[in-house]
């Protein structure tokens, strides 16, 4: 009798402990740094993009886990965005940088690979133009101020390891206007690499 109450409590005691475990993978929740390259532009009227502006971003994020395959995502970036115009007179470098908080729903079809898309606003906190005739005389600096706000959603994907690397690609799609006139709006891919604490 007292083998059989010891191994009825056992595995109670294992079932227990694995329903318990089976709860936190499905709650857990870490965060970490990101950062990497950016690939910026503007798109005009629905008329077509500009040139594109390298840059970077890089910041904090914070992702926690309410199903084995899903999980929401928060970000506290700053971005180097903005635009370049060319033609045979010379170059137009618009510079514009972004405070920008992402916040994405994060699908894993499987535990390495996910999907992710969701809204983000940004805080335009500077910004600088630069004209470059290829000759020093007519060279300018002319300031075009953008509006302070900014909104849309991003698309991307990614992978993460076991242990908590992850490397994404997204892409933004601005629907805010930057400037008053001519609806301009922010377009920007951005890689990146991230390391959970």
């Amino acid at each position: 009798m007292k083998n059989l109450m010891l191994s009825i409590t056992l595995v109670f005691g294992a079932l227990c402990l694995a329903q318990a475990q089976d709860e936190v993978s499905k709650n857990k929740s870490n965060g970490g740094l990101k950062g990497g390259y950016s690939l910026a532009a503007v798109e005009y009227d629905g008329e077509g993009e500009t040139g594109q502006r390298s840059g970077f971003h890089i910041g904090l994020y914070g992702e926690s886990y309410f199903s084995d395959i899903a999980s929401i995502q928060i970000e506290l970036l700053y971005s180097q965005q903005g635009y370049e115009i060319k033609n045979d007179s010379g170059t137009f470098t618009q510079k514009l940088n972004y405070i920008n908080l992402p916040l994405s729903l994060k699908i894993y079809p499987v535990s390495t690979f996910y999907l992710e898309a969701g809204p983000q606003i940004g805080y335009a906190i500077s910004h600088k133009e630069t004209y470059d005739a290829n000759f020093n005389l007519f060279d300018t600096s002319q300031e075009f101020t953008p509006n302070n706000f900014d909104y849309g959603v991003n698309f991307g994907a990614g992978f993460k390891t076991e242990g908590g690397v992850s490397f994404g690609a997204r892409y933004h799609l601005g629907l805010g206007d930057i400037y008053d006139e001519g609806k301009p709006s922010n377009r920007v891919w951005q890689f990146s690499v991230g390391f959970d604490f």
